[in-house]
């Protein structure tokens, strides 16, 4: 049952992105900020948290979650070691994705060769 709620969220959000992209003339950077943002905005007022605990991977694993996992890590941090946390505390929690993410990007780059248009 958790494999469906996580896919269903997890494509719920993706087509409310696509919607957004395909009515409006934002850029994907954008709207890409534009979620990471709302899972940080969200996170602030207490309102993804139970959200993400229910959905599990359907709501973590978009950049919405990102955001979420950015404030939590910076919450934490500052709750344990003051001010000098909202410097680490977002990077701390989000190390092991940032970094899986450029490892596998700089692997992608040495198999695939980019082709100029």
């Amino acid at each position: 049952m958790d494999y469906l709620i996580a896919f269903l969220v997890g494509g719920a959000i993706c087509a409310v992105v696509q919607i957004i992209m395909d009515n409006t003339k934002l850029l994907p950077g954008r709207i890409m900020v534009g979620l990471v943002c709302a899972g940080a905005i969200l996170s602030f007022f207490n309102l993804y948290n139970p959200f993400a605990e229910w959905a599990k991977a359907g709501a973590t694993v978009p950049l919405i979650g990102f955001g979420h996992l950015l404030f939590k890590g910076v919450k934490e941090a500052v709750d344990s070691q003051g001010f000098i946390g909202t410097f680490y505390g977002g990077l701390e929690s989000a190390a092991v994705g940032i970094s899986g993410a450029l490892i596998m990007g700089y692997l992608a780059s040495l198999v695939f060769k980019s082709k100029m248009k």
